[in-house]
């Protein structure tokens, strides 16, 4: 059945991309552990990497590697958003893993993001998929950036 209305506002809406993560909400070690090891996987960047020649073993060293990728995957809109998604949980892994009392957190949401030791939180979704889309900025910069405040 073709109903117009409806045709036309499909055309309307971009389709959604995201990361949600809705947890029992308990806060406990283990919890953020197994949190931590899902939002790790990240496969379609793991892929992509792998495909270019660069290894992704979660150091601060990889995340340069990344920020050298040519970005073929711009011309796909899904890819940018879904890489988008998976460059920023790559990146929050990172800092979980490598920044003393940084840990995954999820807003009301479900939007994961990494709270830093100082109570700072950071939006790493949306911070890959601005590199992602448009290369900046760079994944290994804000790295730095965190790591040193």
């Amino acid at each position: 059945m073709n109903i117009s209305f409806l045709g036309n506002w499909r055309k309307r809406r971009d389709p959604a991309f995201g990361v949600a993560v809705f947890t029992g909400g308990d806060g406990d070690d283990e919890g953020h552990e197994g949190l931590a090891e899902l939002l790790s996987e990240c496969e379609l960047l793991r892929a992509q990497a792998a495909r270019s020649g660069a290894e992704l073993d979660d150091s601060a060293a990889s995340l340069e590697a990344l920020d050298q990728l040519v970005p073929r995957w711009r011309d796909d809109e899904e890819t940018v958003a879904w890489l988008g998604n998976d460059a920023g949980l790559y990146l929050g892994t990172v800092v979980v893993r490598t920044v003393p009392g940084a840990r995954w957190e999820i807003w009301p949401s479900g939007q994961p993001v990494v709270r830093l030791a100082s109570g700072r939180e950071i939006d790493v979704v949306e911070a890959g998929q601005e590199w992602a889309a448009s290369g900046a900025p760079e994944l290994s910069q804000l790295y730095a950036e965190v790591a040193e405040g």
